[in-house]
This record gives structure tokens, sequence and C-alpha cells, in this order.
């Protein structure tokens, strides 16, 4: 007779956080092997950046001009940046929600692992992800010409806060997975962030744009990310609108994402234990 062995739960508090830690970087690597292990997914994803650099460097940059002059390629890589972050949404919902469908993630709640450990490895892993685009974005922009002119470690700032960015709209998208049914329609429903990285300071400044527009351009999250970004790497077309949003966009950098993790975070838990009630 085969003796079945159970894994005895942690009891202290101690234990419960080493619990879920190892659990959480198990699914970690489970997530990236499976990214690695799906080519057309690694390629889609790394070609997705090269073609924007090429389509709005080259093509829409003859056409627009930099508040103050300057490169437009240099005012646009921030963006850019930006808007890979932020386009980030689609990805991590379409992930979790085809684990969910395909029966994958009721598994892993059967399972005697830490009941935090599925959305908080896709969140790590798709942070993981997040930082070879931007590598691959930054490896591009040097190519076409964009440069950082404050040093090292400013540049290296503005790095840590689009990836502040990018791990705060992982939650949302987590959320996102959890609550549709089908990759479709989480794919459908990504189509709503594209008003988003629009409407911003991504490919021209919020001070060309109609007054009331630009100031909902200027309170986006993504906007002050983007100003603080381009702050930072010394780059053209810092200023906006001089309001606010514009004199203090390193601070609203780090506020926005802690504020939408605060609210989707709590959300994101609590939606995953209520699946299949």
């Amino acid at each position: 007779m085969t003796t079945i062995t159970i894994p005895e739960l942690p009891t202290t508090a101690v234990d419960r956080l080493r619990w879920a830690v190892v659990d959480c970087l198990t699914m970690v690597r489970r997530d990236l092997t499976y990214l690695l292990r799906s080519p057309g997914e690694v390629v889609g994803g790394l070609l997705f950046p090269i073609v924007t650099v090429l389509l709005f460097g080259y093509v829409f940059g003859s056409a627009i001009a930099v508040p103050g002059g300057g490169n437009y390629r240099e005012f646009l890589m921030p963006g850019l940046f930006g808007m890979t972050m932020a386009f980030g949404i689609g990805n991590t919902a379409t992930a979790v929600v085809t684990d969910t469908s395909r029966g994958v993630t009721d598994r892993f709640r059967s399972m005697p692992m830490a009941r935090s450990a599925v959305i908080c490895g896709r969140s790590v892993a798709d942070l993981l992800n997040a930082v070879s685009d931007l590598a691959l974005l930054v490896l591009c922009g040097l190519v076409v010409g964009w440069r950082w002119h404050e040093g090292i470690g400013s540049a290296l700032l503005a790095m840590g806060l689009l990836l502040l960015l990018r791990f705060s709209l992982i939650w949302p998208g987590i959320l996102l997975g959890l609550i549709v049914r089908t990759p479709e329609t989480a794919m459908r429903a990504f189509t709503l962030v594209l008003p988003f990285s629009m409407i911003a300071n991504t490919f021209v400044s919020p001070a060309m744009m109609p007054g009331w527009l630009g100031a909902v351009a200027e309170w986006n999250p993504l906007s002050a990310t983007v100003a603080a970004a381009r702050d930072l790497f010394g780059n053209p077309g810092v200023g906006g609108t001089g309001g606010f949003p514009t004199e203090h966009a390193v601070v609203l950098a780090i506020i926005w994402p802690l504020l939408i993790m605060a609210v989707f975070i709590p959300l994101s838990m609590r939606r995953y234990q209520r699946l299949s009630r």
C-alpha cells in the first residue's frame, strides 16, 4: 500500500511568511517558464517596442513640435517607456484569465499552498518581464538617438518610477483577468487602456491640447511618471501647463502608483478568494 504524506501546515507567523514567499517564488518560476515556452508571445512582446519606436519616432515625429524646442525622439522615448508599462495590463489580464478558464487556477487553489501565492507570483513574474521590455526599449532609444543627460543615478531613478507604475498597473490587470470569462473578453476590455495612454503627455505636451483636455491629460497618472522620467533623463518637453502636476511630477509619480495599489491589491485578493463561489 502506498503511503501519502500530507505536508504540515505552518503554525507560526514566521513559518507562514516563509511558506508564502516560497510558494510565491514557485509561481514566479512557473509563470516565467510558461512564457519562455511560448515563443510567439515572446517575439510579439519584443517586436511591439521596436515597431512603436520606428512608427512614432520616424513616421509621425517630423509632424510634431516639441514645446521649447528639442529633438522629438528624445521627447518621445520617455512617453513610449510609460506607454509600454501601461499596455502591460493587457498581457497580465490575458494570462490570468487563460489560467482561470482552463481550470489551472482552481487546481492551484486546491493545493496546500499560500492563498496569495498565485497572484503575487503573477505580479512578480510580470514585473520581471517588464524589466526586459524596458531594457529593449532603452536599447532601441539609444539606437535612434535618445540619450539621458542627468547622470546614471537619475536615469536609474527614472527607470524605477516606470517600473513602479508597471507594478501598480499589474493589479488592475489581475482583477480584470479574474472578472472576465475568456481571453477574448479581456482583450476587448483592454481597449479602455488606449485612452488612458493617449490622453496623456505620451506623444504631445498637454499645453498643446484644448484647455480642458490638457488638464485631464496632466492629471493622468501616466503623465506624472512620463513627466518625471523626462525631468530625470534631462529630455525636452518637461513643462506642461505649468500647474501642480508639472511642478510635482516626481512626487505624483510615486503617489499615483501607491494609490492604485492601495485600491486594487485588496480588490484582487478578495476576488481571487471568492472564485467559484
